[in-house]
């Protein structure tokens, strides 16, 4: 088991304002009560004379950051707001079965009684809540605009240089979208696989920026675990030594519930905690506010019907895993090549089965943000 242990690390934000016209910190919207009288909601602690850094926010309308109408309206007015991430169309399908899979998911959102907030950077400006026409413009191949993966690292040097006139397209990573779902003040951030510590990564020190996003960043991800190749044991470690609540859905089984694996239901690891349904994982957020906690991160399991074959797939990632260090590929280049070959040598199975996890996740992440705005709701009208 991996016992919880509270620690947090500070979030940094990029200090563009001094340098930038008509950037202007806004509050946080929110609808959310006191606890009690002694602690303050998180729109509450930003309303202080002097905020710390960590606590400000970018302007919603500024020159290169950007909340839709009817995201910005959604959650001024307490309804679910789903965040969703762009990596995966502009890296992981191609056009226009991307804008296919983007309109479908926005679409399971609306079903569940979410509002789906696509967020991508478009011509250097971070945007939350993405138009279809923007999206398609975002991903479409014929695009004479720059593309690149965005992570935190890369906010500011994307929107820096779309500031000087040179206009760079981005899809957002898990942390690019954490950190940007944070700014607008969404909670529940539904998603493919979170990234993780590669196989042998004690050496490389190839660690994906997600882990160390949830440490200090309070957005709770819903995602069908980490991907398979990774090393699955030292992802949760540093996930544990972060203090990021990790739970398992346990999806109607009983007894020791596995930490998912991506393509496969199990892992062969034990999951630290389990929860039943979108209730608990509601409530436990919730709570996590009175703790100023970071991020937590709900696996779901693929769908039953659309699981791989684990000794399959472990051959698969075997294969591609050793094919990838033998070529020389790490870092940014590692997971798309690894994934490419895996798709290969799977004659193509993993991609639809990635397709219906997707789809999946952002269900369950519906859910669970519905059952967060009762609960924040409530909480305002006592």
């Amino acid at each position: 088991m991996y016992p919880t242990r509270l620690c947090r690390l500070g979030a940094l934000r990029p200090n563009l304002a001094k340098h930038t016209e008509n950037l202007v910190t806004y509050r946080p919207f929110s609808t959310r009560a006191q606890w009690n009288d002694q602690t303050p909601t998180r729109a509450q602690r930003s309303d202080q004379n002097t905020p710390r850094k960590s606590q400000k926010k970018a302007s919603a309308n500024s020159k290169i950051f950007k909340v839709s109408d009817e995201v910005r309206e959604a959650i001024e007015t307490g309804k679910p707001v789903v965040a969703l991430e762009t990596t995966i169309y502009t890296h992981g399908f191609p056009y226009p079965d991307n804008v296919a899979l983007a309109t479908h998911l926005e679409s399971v959102v609306r079903s569940k009684g979410g509002i789906p907030a696509t967020i991508g950077v478009l011509n250097g400006v971070a945007r939350v809540g993405l138009s279809e026409k923007e999206l398609t413009e975002l991903v479409n191949p014929s695009s004479k605009t720059e593309l690149m993966k965005v992570s935190r690292r890369d906010l500011p040097f994307i929107a820096g240089l779309g500031l000087t006139g040179r206009k760079i397209n981005g899809g957002t990573t898990i942390a690019g979208t954490m950190l940007l779902a944070e700014l607008a003040n969404i909670s529940v951030f539904g998603t493919g696989g979170l990234g993780g510590v590669h196989r042998g990564g004690e050496n490389t020190m190839d660690v994906s920026a997600d882990l160390q996003e949830l440490g200090r960043t309070n957005v709770t991800v819903v995602s069908s675990g980490c991907k398979s190749f990774l090393d699955i044991p030292r992802t949760l470690e540093y996930l544990e030594t972060q203090g990021v609540c990790v739970a398992t859905f346990a999806d109607g089984r009983k007894g020791d519930i596995d930490f998912p694996a991506f393509w496969t239901r199990e892992s062969g690891v034990r999951s630290p905690m389990v929860i039943e349904n979108a209730e608990e994982a509601a409530a436990i957020i919730h709570a996590s506010e009175l703790f100023r906690a970071n991020g937590m991160l709900f696996a779901n399991p693929i769908p039953k019907e659309w699981a791989l074959e684990k000794s399959k797939i472990d051959q698969a990632i075997e294969a591609a895993v050793a094919e990838a260090a033998e070529k020389g590929f790490h870092g940014h280049r590692n997971t798309p090549f690894i994934l490419s070959r895996i798709k290969e040598l799977t004659d193509g199975k993993s991609v639809p089965a990635n397709r219906a996890l997707v789809e999946s996740n952002v269900a369950i992440a519906t859910g669970v943000a519905v059952e967060l705005a009762k609960l924040r709701n409530a909480e305002s009208h006592t």
